[in-house]
């Protein structure tokens, strides 16, 4: 366990060419998500001056006026691209809304499936720096999925025919300075991510919390140039549970910290909506966890379980 809390690894270690160090990060990779769901990973491949920038961006955004920003809040894509408003998202168990906002940047593949990507007028290069961090957060995740393949003993470009012109989701939140701190809503309720697997850029403030299989919250603070990666529900499904999708929160800050917004950029690496999610034979023991479906179908029965179609 490093610092943060969680694993530590180098994604270098998978991509150097050496032999043994690739192994080395795919069995301590697949042993860190069979045991907890969450790993910090450094030489991830994204550049600092992309993260910068896009941090740099997404706060002149959520700096705007309300009205403003309302105005790029698009009901008819269930959420899925542009802006959706503070409150408005809560956990699957919960009707209490988050303390949050957020922005979706999206798959740049124009289809009857896939909405398109909103422009800010007011922010004339918005779309095109959230663009670039989106192919970089991809990039580095597919690298991810190559290892997970591997460790589950499947081909290493197993989930490539998936993920390519995926509807994977990039998400910058602001989650705002708390004026009723005896309210009972925190910045993010107890919940486990939808998709495959999670790229998390390290947040403006700590707050981040996972729950070990033990029933203990553990803080997860980022370390500087590394990035904190889960496994998403549509994972733990197809491989019946071996990898773990981990609740996790995010809490509300106490005294002086209360007053203070904090930034985060998860990217959400969902697969095409046709693949099914259907348990792995190799993962099956004595029994199936979950049930057949695909990932369009469980991605719509989530969203609307968290409020957002």
């Amino acid at each position: 366990m490093s610092k943060t809390g969680i694993p530590s690894l180098d994604l270098g270690d998978f991509l150097s060419g050496n032999k043994d160090l690739k192994q080395q990060f795919v069995n301590e990779l697949g042993a860190a998500y069979a045991e907890i769901g969450f790993v910090s990973i450094k030489n991830h491949g994204i550049s600092e001056s992309t993260i910068n920038a896009l941090y740099d961006k997404i706060k002149e955004f959520f700096a705007l006026p309300e009205e403003t920003k309302k105005k790029y809040e698009l009901k008819e894509t269930g959420g899925q691209r542009g802006y959706t408003s503070f409150g408005k998202e809560h956990a699957k168990d919960s009707s209490e809304g988050d303390l949050k906002e957020f922005w979706h940047f999206g798959q740049e593949v124009y289809s009857h499936e896939y909405p398109q990507n909103v422009h800010v007028s007011e922010i004339p290069d918005f779309l095109k720096i959230g663009l670039k961090a989106y192919k970089e957060f991809e990039n580095s995740g597919r690298n991810i999925l190559k290892a997970i393949a591997l460790y589950l003993n499947l081909a290493e470009d197993y989930f490539e025919k998936y993920i390519i012109d995926g509807n994977s989701i990039l998400r910058p939140i602001h989650y705002p300075p708390i004026k009723n701190t005896n309210t009972s809503a925190v910045r993010a309720g107890a919940h486990e991510d939808i998709n495959l697997i999670t790229l998390l850029v390290g947040a403006s403030a700590e707050g981040l919390q996972v729950l070990t299989h033990q029933g203990e919250w553990v803080d997860v603070t980022a370390i500087e140039g590394h990035i904190i990666v889960n496994v998403g529900d549509m994972l733990q499904r197809l491989t019946n549970g071996v990898l773990k999708s981990t609740t996790h929160r995010v809490v509300n800050p106490v005294g002086e910290k209360a007053s203070t917004s904090r930034y985060s950029v998860p990217f959400f690496l969902h697969p095409i909506s046709s693949m099914p999610l259907n348990c792995l034979d190799s993962c099956v023991r004595d029994r199936k966890l979950f049930e057949d479906i695909t990932a369009g179908d469980y991605l719509t029965e989530r969203l609307r379980e968290i409020g957002l179609m």
